[in-house]
């Protein structure tokens, strides 16, 4: 038994996300209407960034051809920025190989999903402690991890599959379910303590760590397939996606795998150290090409995606 005495968490206080003030709504999404930008593309000058643009985006349509991976990491923003339909799209269409995310996504995904909004007020909230405790996010979440880590299951799929057999108001917004429906894998890389969830008393750092652990392995196996023309994406989650992916890939060169010749790119509205060094650098130090966007991603997302889903 430990020396240090513990806060309780039985007793916090919660509310419903029904009353809770939220920024972000499902009618500000991105419109479904798809708008093609592939001639837009083609106009820009072959130029610095537009250039590698360009270069990506052929990188990832000769993927889609040779039916090689293209791997979608983000973080909380890009649901957050309305672009919930985009990627559904995409796996639709089978232009998203894998998807992997931190903790953050799958709350957002479930709040968008049940209640058609998320992201509230951090600043307010936290000044009298009602920051994260929104009843059923902290309560179904940590409910729907612990049984599926009972019955075998990663965070991503187990979130996946309640969101998709619940059907909830909003549910055709669900990245998690649309992976799930699709058979698409969605891992979720969580880190204790970094997410709402985690304040809530029906949280099991057991089952959270092994069902995210269980994802781990789960993207590991997917990134060997990266090797000779494999594309991997990221928007956003400047410090645990690049880790995560770091630590895989090592993993798969380790156990005799050749993933060599893969193109990466990062896309994040500033530069920042770790997916600088941890996706555009180091990985393709061995063949293939890092490239790197500063922008946002309600603009950048579009613009990319776009290009990939109109062939």
């Amino acid at each position: 038994m430990s020396r240090y005495e513990e806060i309780d968490l039985n007793d916090i206080t919660t509310y419903s996300v029904e009353d809770r003030p939220s920024k972000v709504h499902v009618k500000d999404f991105i419109s479904d209407e798809f708008v093609k930008t592939n001639e837009f593309i083609k106009s820009l000058p072959n130029i610095l960034t537009a250039k590698d643009l360009k270069e990506l985006i052929r990188h990832a349509k000769g993927a889609i051809i040779d039916q090689k991976p293209i791997i979608l990491m983000f973080g909380g923003h890009l649901i957050k920025c309305g672009l919930s339909p985009l990627v559904n799209r995409a796996i639709e269409q089978e232009v998203i190989s894998a998807i992997a995310v931190n903790g953050s996504v799958g709350i957002h995904d479930f709040e968008i999903a049940f209640f058609g909004k998320t992201s509230e007020d951090v600043e307010t909230a936290l000044e009298d402690g009602s920051f994260g405790m929104g009843a059923e996010t902290g309560r179904i979440i940590n409910e729907v991890i612990s049984e599926g880590f009972e019955n075998d299951l990663g965070y991503g799929e187990a979130l996946g599959k309640f969101i998709y057999e619940e059907r909830p108001p909003y549910w055709d917004y669900s990245v998690f379910a649309k992976a799930y429906e699709y058979d698409v894998p969605i891992t979720v890389h969580a880190a204790i303590g970094t997410d709402i969830i985690h304040q809530h008393p029906q949280a099991d750092g057991a089952a959270l760590g092994g069902a995210s652990y269980k994802d781990f392995k789960i993207f590991t196996n997917i990134i060997k397939d990266l090797n000779e023309g494999g594309v991997l994406l990221s928007f956003g989650s400047a410090v645990v996606l690049p880790e995560v992916f770091l630590k895989a890939l090592t993993i798969v060169r380790n156990l005799g795998y050749e993933v060599n010749n893969f193109y990466t790119a990062v896309f994040d509205m500033i530069k920042h150290y770790r997916p600088m060094t941890n996706i555009v650098h180091r990985p393709t130090a061995c063949g293939g090409k890092g490239f790197h966007f500063v922008g946002h991603h309600e603009i950048m997302f579009p613009l990319l995606m776009g290009s990939l889903l109109e062939e």
